[in-house]
């Protein structure tokens, strides 16, 4: 786990039983990490949807005698991050600004991955399902689609399932009519009910579920059975999501790593490519 914000409140909230409610109060300060250790109990309640209440509880539940006690320790290591981000601040616009805080997404993910097990043990799972479904809905098509796209290049049957509605339950049903073991997941915020719901029925039809997401915490998380976190970018109108796209491709890698013909069945695409003058250069 890295030193950063939110990599120190992913460990604190590690090895908890947490509630929804819980759950959603602890995605939702890793989403506001630097900002959290200067939040009343109010304020946290009203940007993560629940009560007042609901914080004190929360902070019980973490081990301390209240909120107040989760701020202070929160605070204990602070300040110093404080000024530093005061004075990127002061220094950078808010583009720079957007792009530093992708930059440290990056580093973070690079912390996780000095573990490289739940990769390689994702890899393993999609490489064994044949067919392989890869599920984005809305903000997390782009992401399934991409991955779709160069798996293609190595995996014998991906299905890219980005559109949701009464069909997706039935594409879910024929993946797993035609022998799959698997279902990849790129879920990001706002999470669509249709995302939670299509992983609560994957899995209730046997499929083992990998899921790409912002955060350990997020909505997802209680419906995937191997969930890897990449977090997003906040500071623009639109969340950023460069972490989670390269996450993709280091999945894209372990799954290669475990198909013998991956080599094979690239070089061939490229002699194809080739013969077919399909790109200029």
């Amino acid at each position: 786990m890295s030193d950063s914000p939110a990599g120190r409140l992913q460990a604190l909230f590690e090895g908890h039983r947490l509630t929804p409610t819980q759950r959603r109060i602890a995605h939702c300060m890793v989403r506001r990490a630097a900002d959290v250790p200067f939040l009343s109990s109010v304020e946290l309640a009203e940007l993560a949807g629940v009560s007042q209440p609901s914080v004190t509880r929360f902070a019980v539940a973490l081990g301390f005698d209240g909120y107040p006690a989760l701020r202070r320790h929160l605070r204990e290591v602070a300040p110093a991050e404080r000024a530093r981000a005061a004075e990127e601040t002061s220094e950078h616009n808010e583009y720079q600004q957007a792009v530093l805080a992708e930059i440290e997404n990056l580093r973070h993910l690079a912390a996780l991955l000095a573990d490289p097990t739940p990769v390689e043990k994702a890899g393993r799972l999609l490489a064994a399902s044949r067919p392989l479904p890869v599920l984005g809905l809305r903000a997390a098509s782009s992401q399934a689609r991409g991955f779709a796209y160069f798996a293609g290049k190595v995996h014998p049957d991906v299905r890219l399932l980005d559109e949701g509605g009464s069909m997706l339950t039935e594409r879910i049903d024929a993946a797993v009519r035609a022998g799959a073991g698997a279902l990849l997941c790129f879920a990001l915020p706002r999470h669509p009910r249709e995302t939670v719901e299509a992983l609560d029925y994957a899995r209730g039809a046997g499929l083992t579920v990998v899921t790409v997401a912002e955060s350990a915490f997020a909505p997802v998380a209680a419906h995937s059975d191997l969930l890897l976190p990449a977090a997003v970018g906040t500071g623009l109108a639109f969340d950023t999501a460069c972490a989670p796209m390269l996450l993709g491709r280091v999945l894209l890698e372990a799954m290669a790593d475990e198909l013998p013909d991956a080599q094979a069945r690239l070089e061939e695409f490229d002699a194809k490519a080739a013969a077919r003058g399909l790109f200029v250069d």
